[in-house]
């Protein structure tokens, strides 16, 4: 890893660059003087002293020898991390315990958008694993394939699982239901979809458009949580209807079942 790398990631400890540049110059040149530092790091002469005084308070430089004539060491790699790990475990201890406290409940009309793939999947995942009851899922196999683990895991755990499956797969946590025309309705959508119900609580909506960007949303609504519930049930009573009547079905409104599908019309196949 770059060293370039290296400073952002102890940046996001809470240092500053130049503490980061200090602290890898220093591991490098120990023990070593201000002006030393200095130089390796690229760090202004104006400013070391106060770089090098706020890593000693931190316990991260130690020096050694007289005034004037001090030199400093680094903390070692496998010290610094263990003490930055245990205190950020100990400040999110506090912040799980104490937080709650302070927040005040969402109002139920609040509906959050949701844009971002990967927090779009986290709050999938966060939502399977906290269900006590019910899961309602309408999924394609790439999205499946990725909570599919903690589906397993609820269903273990005694929580329902009801599932519309888009793509070849046919096995799977819960009750799972393929869809006939995945790749009609992917062309139609212009991507992926995924619904997710937990305990009929709150409900994640989302397309996942060809240039896996997001458009979803997230909400404790009771309304947005009843249309997800009934887009998903719905689909499962076609589904169960289809599977025993698939030919005549297709004999009745074509290929597709296109007829059955055109909501401005009231026609079977010619």
């Amino acid at each position: 890893m770059v060293v370039n790398e290296l400073i952002q990631h102890i940046k996001a400890l809470g240092f500053s660059e130049y503490e980061a540049k200090a602290y890898l110059c220093l591991l490098r040149i120990q023990p070593a003087t201000a002006y030393e530092i200095a130089q390796g790091s690229g760090i202004p002469s104006s400013k070391i002293y106060e770089v090098i005084a706020r890593l000693v308070e931190k316990q991260v430089f130690m020096a050694d020898g007289d005034e004037g004539k001090k030199r400093f060491l680094a903390l070692l790699p496998e010290e610094f991390v263990d003490r930055q790990r245990a205190g950020f475990g100990k400040t999110l201890d506090i912040l799980a315990a104490e937080l709650p406290v302070l927040q005040s409940e969402a109002p139920a009309s609040v509906i959050w958008n949701v844009t971002d793939y990967d927090l779009f999947m986290d709050k999938a995942a966060r939502m399977v694993q906290s269900a006590e009851k019910t899961l309602l899922l309408s999924a394609w196999e790439k999205e499946r394939e990725q909570i599919e683990p903690l589906l397993v895991e609820r269903e273990k755990q005694g929580v329902r699982i009801a599932a519309i499956q888009y793509g070849d797969r046919t096995d799977g946590a819960g009750a799972l239901f393929r869809h006939p025309i995945a790749d009609t309705l992917y062309q139609e959508k212009g991507g992926r979809g995924l619904v997710l119900v937990r305990d009929s609580r709150d409900a994640l909506v989302g397309t996942i458009d060809t240039e896996h960007k997001v458009h979803g949303a997230f909400s404790s609504n009771q309304g947005f949580i009843t249309l997800a519930e009934d887009y998903i049930k719905h689909d499962i009573y076609i589904m169960k209807i289809v599977s025993r009547f698939d030919q005549t079905l297709i004999e009745k409104f074509g290929t597709n079942y296109r007829h059955l599908r055109n909501i401005f019309e009231d026609r079977d196949n010619p």
